[in-house]
Protein backbone atom coordinates (compact mmCIF):
# COMPACT_ATOMS: atom_id res chain seq x y z
CA UNK A 1 0.00 0.00 0.00
CA UNK A 2 1.43 3.32 -1.01
CA UNK A 3 0.84 6.59 0.72
CA UNK A 4 -0.11 9.59 -1.32
CA UNK A 5 0.08 13.22 -0.32
CA UNK A 6 -3.70 13.33 0.12
CA UNK A 7 -3.67 10.36 2.54
CA UNK A 8 -1.30 11.90 5.08
CA UNK A 9 -2.69 12.09 8.55
CA UNK A 10 -1.29 14.16 11.37
CA UNK A 11 0.91 12.24 13.76
CA UNK A 12 -0.73 10.88 16.89
CA UNK A 13 -0.71 13.38 19.70
CA UNK A 14 -0.97 11.90 23.16
CA UNK A 15 -2.66 13.36 26.16
CA UNK A 16 -0.56 15.10 28.76
CA UNK A 17 0.17 13.06 31.88
CA UNK A 18 -0.53 16.07 34.08
CA UNK A 19 -4.18 17.06 34.34
CA UNK A 20 -5.15 20.50 33.15
CA UNK A 21 -6.38 23.05 35.67
CA UNK A 22 -10.13 23.40 36.06
CA UNK A 23 -11.81 26.31 34.36
CA UNK A 24 -13.31 28.94 36.65
CA UNK A 25 -16.79 27.56 35.98
CA UNK A 26 -15.74 23.95 36.66
CA UNK A 27 -13.79 25.02 39.74
CA UNK A 28 -16.90 26.66 41.19
CA UNK A 29 -19.09 23.70 40.18
CA UNK A 30 -16.87 21.13 41.87
CA UNK A 31 -16.59 23.26 45.01
CA UNK A 32 -20.38 23.51 45.07
CA UNK A 33 -20.77 19.76 44.61
CA UNK A 34 -18.39 19.13 47.52
CA UNK A 35 -20.76 21.05 49.79
CA UNK A 36 -23.99 19.66 48.32
CA UNK A 37 -22.54 16.17 48.76
CA UNK A 38 -22.67 16.72 52.51
CA UNK A 39 -26.32 15.72 52.36
CA UNK A 40 -25.17 12.10 52.04
CA UNK A 41 -22.12 12.40 54.30
CA UNK A 42 -18.41 12.98 54.01
CA UNK A 43 -17.67 10.65 51.09
CA UNK A 44 -18.43 13.07 48.19
CA UNK A 45 -16.25 15.81 49.69
CA UNK A 46 -13.46 13.29 50.31
CA UNK A 47 -13.58 12.04 46.71
CA UNK A 48 -13.61 15.57 45.27
CA UNK A 49 -10.78 16.66 47.57
CA UNK A 50 -8.65 13.62 46.77
CA UNK A 51 -9.11 13.75 43.01
CA UNK A 52 -9.41 17.45 42.16
CA UNK A 53 -7.49 19.43 44.78
CA UNK A 54 -4.47 19.87 42.53
CA UNK A 55 -6.58 21.14 39.62
CA UNK A 56 -8.46 24.01 41.26
CA UNK A 57 -7.65 26.23 44.24
CA UNK A 58 -11.29 27.03 45.02
CA UNK A 59 -12.24 23.37 44.77
CA UNK A 60 -9.38 22.37 47.09
CA UNK A 61 -10.30 25.02 49.65
CA UNK A 62 -14.02 24.33 49.66
CA UNK A 63 -13.77 20.53 49.45
CA UNK A 64 -11.43 20.58 52.45
CA UNK A 65 -13.87 22.82 54.34
CA UNK A 66 -16.77 20.51 53.47
CA UNK A 67 -14.75 17.42 54.43
CA UNK A 68 -13.73 18.98 57.74
CA UNK A 69 -17.35 19.78 58.55
CA UNK A 70 -18.98 16.53 57.40
CA UNK A 71 -16.49 14.00 58.78
CA UNK A 72 -17.50 13.99 62.45
CA UNK A 73 -21.29 14.25 61.90
CA UNK A 74 -21.08 11.40 59.37
CA UNK A 75 -19.36 9.21 61.94
CA UNK A 76 -21.96 10.18 64.56
CA UNK A 77 -24.80 9.29 62.18
CA UNK A 78 -23.29 5.90 61.28
CA UNK A 79 -22.61 4.99 64.93
CA UNK A 80 -26.07 6.18 66.01
CA UNK A 81 -27.76 4.15 63.30
CA UNK A 82 -25.77 1.08 64.35
CA UNK A 83 -26.77 1.60 68.00
CA UNK A 84 -30.42 2.24 67.15
CA UNK A 85 -31.08 -1.49 67.20
CA UNK A 86 -30.29 -1.74 70.94
CA UNK A 87 -33.50 -2.77 72.70
CA UNK A 88 -35.04 -0.20 75.02
CA UNK A 89 -32.78 2.74 74.24
CA UNK A 90 -32.26 2.36 70.51
CA UNK A 91 -34.91 4.96 69.71
CA UNK A 92 -32.72 7.63 71.36
CA UNK A 93 -29.88 6.82 68.98
CA UNK A 94 -32.33 6.89 66.08
CA UNK A 95 -33.42 10.40 67.08
CA UNK A 96 -29.79 11.48 67.44
CA UNK A 97 -28.99 10.14 63.97
CA UNK A 98 -31.99 11.93 62.45
CA UNK A 99 -31.24 15.24 64.18
CA UNK A 100 -27.56 15.21 63.21
CA UNK A 101 -28.41 14.29 59.61
CA UNK A 102 -30.95 17.13 59.33
CA UNK A 103 -28.37 19.61 60.68
CA UNK A 104 -25.74 18.23 58.29
CA UNK A 105 -28.07 18.39 55.29
CA UNK A 106 -29.36 21.91 55.94
CA UNK A 107 -25.86 23.26 56.63
CA UNK A 108 -24.49 21.60 53.49
CA UNK A 109 -27.25 23.02 51.30
CA UNK A 110 -26.74 26.54 52.68
CA UNK A 111 -22.99 26.27 52.07
CA UNK A 112 -23.48 24.91 48.55
CA UNK A 113 -25.76 27.79 47.60
CA UNK A 114 -23.27 30.37 48.89
CA UNK A 115 -20.30 28.69 47.20
CA UNK A 116 -22.21 28.46 43.92
CA UNK A 117 -22.32 32.28 43.96
CA UNK A 118 -18.51 32.28 44.07
CA UNK A 119 -18.12 33.11 47.75
CA UNK A 120 -16.00 30.97 50.07
CA UNK A 121 -17.90 29.50 53.01
CA UNK A 122 -16.93 28.56 56.55
CA UNK A 123 -19.27 26.41 58.60
CA UNK A 124 -20.32 27.36 62.10
CA UNK A 125 -19.27 24.73 64.63
CA UNK A 126 -16.73 23.13 62.30
CA UNK A 127 -14.58 20.68 64.28
CA UNK A 128 -11.82 20.56 61.62
CA UNK A 129 -11.61 16.80 62.23
CA UNK A 130 -9.91 16.06 58.90
CA UNK A 131 -7.17 18.62 59.60
CA UNK A 132 -6.64 17.12 63.05
CA UNK A 133 -6.30 13.59 61.65
CA UNK A 134 -4.00 14.84 58.88
CA UNK A 135 -1.65 16.51 61.37
CA UNK A 136 -1.59 13.42 63.60
CA UNK A 137 -0.82 11.20 60.62
CA UNK A 138 2.15 13.31 59.49
CA UNK A 139 3.91 13.00 62.86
Amino acid sequence: MTTTSTDKRPPFEGVSATPEPLSVKDDRSMATMAHFGGVVGCVPAAIIYATLRARGRFTAQEAREALNFTLLPSVVVVVSVALSVVPGIGWIFGLIAAAVWVYLAVSSLIAGIRVNRGNPYQYHYNTRAFDWFSRRRRR
